[in-house]
Formats: structure tokens, C-alpha cells, sequence
């Protein structure tokens, strides 16, 4: 891949867990944005532990040689009035202005099981096509007040939420504006739904703006389904990992973002058990895999 259009960054979601507080307690946000660093990344997204003054947080970046990528936006178009929607929006985009970064990545939480301890697989809830006209013409309307901010609107598919599956994709993208609206891909996802996440890249890859490299390991994912788990419980006991550390194979999902001239970050995100796996020793690990299969 072109190292000259490619930046590689890393979640922090791998030492401190937002949604599980308890997972990753003990580590500072000092260790977790040094150990990025060490492990050789140049960028990351934000954490419950990060400073909330930008120039703080900046300030503490910028020592070590790191950026911001993107920061997780929880939307509820569907059930909150839009204008305190984009009140929080446009508030998280003034944030990220700040910090020079270039993309925010939205995802609806509305009805979402995620957070929840209801079954990823079978307690999903599924729009109607009101729903979903309000869902797409309020994406279009924070994606039109980022560009105000000089930033990139970047929706999250993801287990458990309004949009999930390729064919709720498939309606997102069409009923979105492309010149307001992207998509962040994310392997993971897709891979843990049992969906054909090349044939996903390979059709959007057009419209696609940030990438998360996320692995799965499909023992964990078969006994969420076979147990009726939720999302949080698969989490811990490690449903994900890092790339090079799982069951997917990352080599085409480089060769088709590099034919098509992607631009921007590949993002590992890998939320785990940091008491389990250890974070820097993960974060080790993904970069060298990277290395190896994408050249850069």
C-alpha cells in the first residue's frame, strides 16, 4: 500500500473499555497513548480517559508523534429531537476541529442492543421504511454540519445496532447523499455476522472513508449464538482481537483498498480484556502483521 495516502492508528478501546469501565481500570491514559506510540502507530481515536480540554490532549499527543483519526458518535435521530442532536454534534465536531482531525464516525443507538444484556443475535431491532427515511435524512443533515468543521461524516455499522446486516448497508448508502456521507467499514463486524465483508469493501469502497481492522475468533462467536449472549458478554470473552491474531486474512482487504486508491486511516480496533490480553503486547503484534501483509 502507499505509505504516502495511508496512516496507521489504534483504538483505545484495547487498555480502557467505554462501555465496561471495569475492563481496563487500572491503565492511565498517559500508558495507553505512550504504548501506541512504542508499538509504532501515529494515530488513535479518544477514550473515556482522555483529556477533555483539547489543547491538554493535544499537547500530550503531539510529544509523542500522535493524532487524532476519528471519535465514536452515538446518534439517536430516531428517538431524540434532531435539534439536541445536532447540539451534541455539532459540539463534538468544534472538539474535534480543534485536535486537526478529519472524520467523525456516527453511530445510530437508538433501539441498540450493544450496551445491553440482550442477545446480539436474536433481539436486533429492525426499521420500518418511516424509520428509516428519518434515519438517512438526519444523516444527511449532520453530515452537512461537519462540513462546516472542515470534517468527514463516517457512519459505524456495528453488531447489535439499526444498521448491522450488508443489505441495512445496502439501504443506508442509497438513501444517504455522497457528497454528505461516508462509510466506515469495519472487518469485524461483518465478520461476526457471518457476512461477506470483501463483498461489502468491494462495493463501497467508492464511499469509504475510514477503515477499522478489527479480527474475530470464531469459537467465542459461536458460543454467543449457541448461549444467547449479548454483545458485552462475547466482548469479554474475547469475540475480537487484533489483526494477524484471528480468522480473518487482511491481505485482500489491503489489495482492494490500495487498488482503489484508498486515502486516509486503517485503525486497528480491537476491544478485549486488557487482564487477558495485554494491550501494548496486542498493539505489538497488529503492527507487525500489518507490516508484513500491507507493507507499510
Amino acid at each position: 500500500m502507499n505509505q504516502e495516502k495511508i496512516k496507521l492508528g489504534i483504538a483505545p478501546i484495547g487498555w480502557t473499555n467505554d462501555d465496561m469501565p471495569d475492563l481496563g481500570a487500572e491503565n492511565t491514559f498517559q500508558q495507553c497513548v505512550s504504548e501506541m506510540a512504542l508499538a509504532g502507530f501515529c494515530g488513535c481515536e479518544i477514550g473515556n480517559k482522555y483529556p477533555s480540554d483539547a489543547s491538554v490532549l493535544k499537547k500530550a499527543l503531539d510529544i509523542r508523534g500522535m493524532q487524532i483519526a476519528n471519535r465514536w458518535f452515538s446518534s439517536f435521530i430516531l428517538t431524540k429531537p434532531f435539534a439536541e442532536v445536532e447540539k451534541d454534534f455539532r459540539a463534538n465536531c468544534a472538539f474535534l476541529q480543534a485536535l486537526g482531525a478529519k472524520r467523525i464516525g456516527a453511530s445510530e443507538q437508538s433501539y441498540s442492543i450493544q450496551g445491553t444484556d440482550k442477545a446480539v443475535f436474536a433481539c436486533k431491532y429492525v426499521m420500518n421504511d418511516d424509520e428509516w427515511k428519518k434515519l438517512c435524512d438526519g444523516l444527511n443533515k449532520l453530515g452537512a454540519i461537519a462540513k462546516e468543521y472542515g470534517i468527514d461524516l463516517v457512519y459505524h455499522h456495528h453488531m447489535g445496532t439499526v444498521v448491522q446486516t450488508p443489505e441495512e448497508i445496502d439501504r443506508l448508502m442509497e438513501g444517504t447523499d455522497p457528497d454528505k456521507f461516508s462509510l466506515l467499514y469495519d472487518t469485524g463486524h461483518l465478520a461476526y455476522m457471518g457476512a461477506d465483508y470483501l463483498a461489502v469493501l468491494k462495493k463501497y469502497v467508492g464511499r469509504i472513508k475510514h477503515v477499522h481492522l478489527k479480527d474475530v475468533r470464531p469459537a467465542v462467536i459461536e458460543k454467543v449464538k449457541k448461549e444467547n449472549l449479548s454483545f458485552l458478554q462475547g466482548v469479554r470473552l474475547g469475540t475480537f482481537t487484533v489483526p494477524g491474531d484471528g480468522a480473518i486474512d487482511f491481505a485482500p482487504v489491503f489489495d482492494i483498498l490500495d487498488k482503489a486508491g484508498y486515502e486516509g486511516w486503517l485503525l486497528v480496533e480491537a476491544e478485549q480484556d486488557p487482564a487477558i490480553a495485554n494491550p501494548f503486547e496486542y498493539a505489538v503484534k497488529a503492527r507487525k502483521y500489518i507490516r508484513e501483509k500491507a507493507n507499510i
